[in-house]
This record gives structure tokens, C-alpha cells and sequence, in this order.
């Protein structure tokens, strides 16, 4: 998956020499070589994170993320060979969810790195993400709005003119369905598009990417396209909706936004695979017995999100809070 960026040509990993790989290591690691001594280095990605904490020469850990292993390294020996050896010279491998962990020996193979791989799920600052009156979010959002920048066509900003528009979309009672991330396909929002057309609902879709203007011009007049929005945002929106949906079709290594909606008392729905499985089992040991099968829904079937969608939309107040 790659973004865009006006000064930069990105590139995935795959395609870069060898020798750009070794400047890339290297003019990280002397950044950081800057900043030393220091108590404790944590480098962020199997490759190129683990490379960069070897070279810097001080014991470090990694945190392992889905992104490099499935998007690069899976299918690559050779980088799946890099990526065993460097992060074998960690201290500690961190990842968010058992899920990870799975794909880092299927992925890297065995080894006894495998030993020091610790199961750190990701927080919620649940100061900050909490439940809220509807009126007092709704302006909380609208105040937020107001204060955001002009976009002037950047598509990582909130649109411009937000303010205005939620206020007049979420305007009267009709339930909210909220999806948070990023506009490709790999993340299935045509899939929650299709299974909304089944719903009597509105749904605001947050996020950028490349799939936006196709998912856009196909989604009607009862879905609002914000652009991104930061956490002073989203913590009102969420606390805005009856349902969250994160309904990826390509593995996921944890699902924060599924969480940090929950902390706002808006009910995740999630596709049932990879990291997301492990967020909905934790959703349902919360849930009563009955309600326990709306966490999650088939990955991929536009009918069982629809069905699934209908359920929770049907709850009464004071059980779907």
C-alpha cells in the first residue's frame, strides 16, 4: 500500500536496491546515533526497523506491524531472510495481537526470536475517548470543525467546510453508522457501502486514499465523505454513532479504531479475521450471551454485515450503550 506524498516518490520495499535499502538503514541509524546514550530504543516495523536498531549498535526492540510483513516481506526469501536475522538481535519483539505473532514465524520461519515476542495490544486513552451526551458531542464535533484548517486540496486535512455539513447531515435522529480509515480496496468500504443500501441508516465515511472518489461517486446522498479526521474529532463522532464498522477483507494486526470506538460507547462491528478477531473476542465477553454474535460478521458477506447492522440498529438505547 502506498500513499502519496508531493515531495516524495514512494516506493515500496520490494523494489528498492540493495544499495538504497543500506542508505536508507544507514541515514537512520546515524539520526539516531545523534540522540545517544539513551535507556531504551524501540524501532517501529520488522524491516526497516529492526536493521536500523542493529546498526545503531545499542540493544533495541522492534514492534512488529501487519503492513511490512504482508505487503513486503510475505512471498520475498530474501527479505524474509533480512528480516529473521535483524530481528533476531532484538532484546524483545513486540506485537498488538496474537494474530502477529502467527504471521511473524509463518512469514520470518522458525527461530528462537520467537521466544521473545511479547503480546502488547495496543491502549485507548479512555480519558480521552468516552461517552457522551448526543447534543453535547454533536457540538463538541461542530466547535472542532471549525477549527480546522483550510485544506486547499490537500487530501490529508478534513475537507474543508465540515462544520457546516455535519450539522446539516447529522442533523434529526436517524442512526449513524461511522467508518474510520483508510479509502482502499483492501479495506472493504464498498463492502460496508453495499450493506448500507440494505439499512435505514446514514453513515459518515472518514479516512483518504486512492479508492475515494470511486467510493464516493457511488455511495448516494446518505453517506458524507469527511476526508481525515484527527482524534479531537473522532472522539465526538464515535460518540455520535450507533454502530462502527471496520470491515477490512485483507488482514488487519489489531483494530485500533474498533477499540477506541468502544471506549466512546459506539458498538464495533467488525469483519471476524486475523488481528480483528481477537478485538471482537473481547468485545463479546463484555456482551450479554444474546447479543455476543453482534461483535463481528463473516468477512466479506455484504449480507451478514447488512443482517448484522439491522440487529444492533433494532436494540433499544438503553441496550446497545
Amino acid at each position: 500500500m502506498l500513499d502519496r506524498y508531493e515531495d516524495l516518490d514512494a516506493r515500496y520495499l520490494q523494489e528498492l536496491s540493495a544499495a538504497e535499502r543500506r542508505r536508507f538503514v544507514e541515514a537512520n541509524a546515524s539520526a539516531v546515533r545523534e540522540h545517544l546514550p539513551a535507556d531504551f530504543l524501540l524501532t517501529n516495523h520488522v524491516l526497516l526497523g529492526a536493521p536500523v536498531g542493529v546498526e545503531v549498535g545499542m540493544p533495541f526492540t522492534v514492534k512488529a506491524h501487519g503492513s511490512e510483513l504482508e505487503f513486503s516481506i510475505r512471498g520475498n526469501a530474501e527479505l524474509a531472510a533480512w528480516g529473521r536475522e535483524t530481528v533476531s538481535e532484538a532484546r524483545a519483539i513486540v506485537a498488538g495481537s496474537e494474530h502477529i505473532r502467527r504471521v511473524l514465524e509463518e512469514i520470518l520461519g522458525p527461530g528462537e526470536y520467537l521466544e521473545r515476542v511479547r503480546i502488547v495490544p495496543p491502549g485507548v486513552d479512555v480519558e480521552e475517548f468516552h461517552p457522551e451526551p448526543g447534543a453535547a458531542a454533536l457540538e463538541s464535533l461542530l466547535d472542532e470543525s471549525r477549527r480546522d484548517p483550510p485544506s486547499q486540496g490537500n487530501e490529508r486535512l478534513p475537507d474543508e467546510g465540515n462544520a457546516e455539513r455535519f450539522a446539516s447531515f447529522l442533523a434529526g435522529d436517524e442512526p449513524t453508522v461511522v467508518y474510520v480509515g483508510k479509502l482502499s480496496e483492501e479495506k472493504g468500504v464498498r463492502l460496508l457501502l453495499e450493506a448500507l443500501r440494505r439499512v435505514d441508516a446514514r453513515a459518515v465515511i472518514v479516512g483518504f486514499g486512492p479508492a475515494r472518489a470511486e467510493l464516493e461517486a457511488t455511495a448516494g446522498d446518505r453517506a458524507l465523505f469527511t476526508g481525515p479526521l484527527e482524534h479531537r474529532h473522532l472522539k465526538h463522532l464515535w460518540a455520535l454513532a450507533r454502530v462502527s464498522v471496520t470491515p477490512s477483507i485483507f488482514p488487519e494486526a489489531f483494530g485500533m479504531v474498533a477499540a477506541e470506538a468502544a471506549a466512546c460507547g459506539s458498538p464495533p462491528l467488525v469483519a471476524r479475521h486475523s488481528g480483528l478477531a481477537e478485538i471482537a473476542e473481547g468485545i463479546e465477553a463484555e456482551y450479554p450471551p444474546e447479543h455476543r454474535a453482534l461483535a463481528s460478521f463473516t468477512s466479506g458477506d455484504a449480507d451478514d454485515l447488512a443482517r448484522k447492522l439491522e440487529a444492533i440498529l433494532a436494540l433499544p438505547g438503553a441496550e446497545w450503550r
